[in-house]
């Protein structure tokens, strides 16, 4: 599967050096920029690894002009690992933190999204509208019904973003057959003031522009959020209906063209 435009081009790894590729990005990210904590290995390697990695498929955004000119050419990753893979294998990444009974009882296909990152000058451009499309187009291909993963609040303190769990927890809360629950032994309360109290402005700015850009899409959030300390994040669990993602999608992407 391969899209491209312009500048970017949009394809699944095809080879050890571009998961290596999406690895370097990965450390980039999560561990130079958030201060996530990875072992001496991955710090001499500058990679941020786990045990997951050979089991997930790796959607990547390349930056054509840096591949011409020999500098890091993957700028955007998503990991990808459909429900039927997960089954026969390693199971969910999300699983250490939600109860996922209920999306593993699914009829349709599902779809684990997890490690999503962009590079830091190529956020809000044009090559995340390439990598969203690349994501549809395998969601259409593989007639994915389910799509879900974590995503993360860049801190570890509830208290720092209690309107915007609240805001989460009023307003998006997953419908009841695919609303999965944070582990009890991890579980954080996202229902943290009344809904009345909540100064949505306020709510909305806390809220990181992925975890927004899901929701406008048609997004749900499970139920309760866990604190990740290796990673210091708050994570809450996205759910969506493809089939919807992918018309809202579309949609959006011709308005902003035209």
């Amino acid at each position: 599967m391969t899209t491209k435009k312009r500048r970017f081009e949009v394809r699944l790894a095809e080879s050890e050096a571009d998961v290596r590729a999406a690895q370097r990005l990965r450390y980039r990210v999560f561990v130079e920029e958030m201060g996530a904590k990875v072992s001496e290995e991955e710090h001499a390697q500058q990679l941020e690894i786990d045990k997951f990695d050979p089991y997930f498929e790796h959607l990547l955004l390349i930056d054509k002009h840096a591949l011409r000119d020999g500098r890091e050419h993957v700028v955007g990753v998503y990991r990808l690992m459909p429900g039927s893979v997960a089954k026969a294998g390693i199971g969910f990444y999300s699983a250490s933190e939600y109860d996922l009974t209920k999306l593993e009882n699914l009829k349709s296909e599902t779809l684990e999204l997890g490690r999503s990152c962009i590079a830091k000058q190529h956020r809000g451009g044009f090559g995340v509208h390439q990598l969203w499309a690349g994501l549809g187009d395998y969601v259409a291909r593989r007639d994915i019904g389910v799509l879900f993963g974590v995503a993360s609040f860049h801190c570890d303190d509830p208290a720092e973003i209690t309107e915007a769990l609240s805001h989460l927890h009023h307003n998006h809360l997953a419908p009841e057959n695919l609303r999965v629950r944070v582990r009890p032994d991890h579980y954080t309360e996202m229902n943290l003031m009344p809904a009345a109290e909540i100064d949505t402005e306020r709510a909305l700015a806390q809220i990181p522009s992925l975890i927004k850009a899901y929701l406008r899409l048609g997004g749900f959030v499970g139920e309760g959020a866990f604190i990740d300390k290796n990673f210091k994040t708050i994570d809450v669990c996205l759910l969506m209906d493809t089939n919807n993602m992918v018309n809202k999608y579309r949609a959006l992407y011709r308005r902003e063209k035209s």
